[in-house]
């Protein structure tokens, strides 16, 4: 166990880490994400098509996957992703959105018929409708996936461990270069660090999911 106390502040700075690339991809994927939902939705069958293939094609995709076509191919039209933070932030906020767009697409389709029927029958316009009327429905029950979206996404940071961003995964690889006889005990370091994260995410989902329950 002494290692792991030894290597405290390097734990709490992979930690930091992860918390930013968590926080900064979820901002991002949730914005980009309910574009999405909203244009999954959208009368406009050309968006919908744009909108549908976007989410299918990252659902299906593995995330390492996405990492290595920004670093490597997109440089061939142009774009230049170098290794790093921001790159990693861009990868997470792209597949995770796609994830963020089907949970507030599926809180949408949750929402009676007759609620957007009504909403044009009084003149709303479709954004006006799902904006004022349907999403605020739709929110109670688009809250708990939403949440173990982001513990996915949580999760999913390991991945730029790979790719030169020294998060909680990469902080434990560098430990255990320096203590190989150790490296159970730095993973199980590891683990707890994450559970720090995703453990309080948990219970607050199953807490939105009984109230919602309840007050259906």
């Amino acid at each position: 166990m002494d290692v792991l106390v030894d290597n405290l502040p390097s734990y709490w700075a992979g930690f930091l880490v992860t918390m930013r690339l968590t926080l900064y991809s979820g901002v991002i994927s949730l914005a980009l994400g309910l574009v999405l939902a909203a244009l999954r939705v959208s009368p406009i069958r050309p968006l919908r098509g744009l909108a549908a293939t976007y989410v299918e094609l990252l659902r299906n995709t593995p995330l390492t996957l996405v990492f290595f076509f920004l670093i490597l191919v997109a440089p061939q039209f142009g774009v230049i992703a170098p290794l790093g933070f921001w790159t990693a932030v861009i990868c997470l906020s792209l597949y995770t959105a796609a994830f963020v767009a089907e949970a507030v697409r599926s809180g949408i389709n949750s929402v009676g018929v007759g609620q957007a029927e009504a909403s044009r029958a009084i003149g709303l316009t479709f954004g006006q409708s799902l904006g004022n009327v349907i999403l605020p429905q739709a929110l109670r029950s688009v809250v708990p996936p939403m949440i173990n979206v982001f513990i996915a996404l949580t999760k999913n940071t390991s991945v730029a461990a790979g790719f030169a961003v020294v998060e909680l995964v990469g902080s434990g690889r560098r430990i255990s270069q320096g203590n190989p006889g150790d490296a159970v005990i730095i993973l199980i370091g590891v683990a707890l660090f994450y559970l720090a994260i995703t453990i309080p995410l948990g219970v607050i989902a199953s807490t939105v999911e009984r109230k919602v329950a309840f007050s259906r």
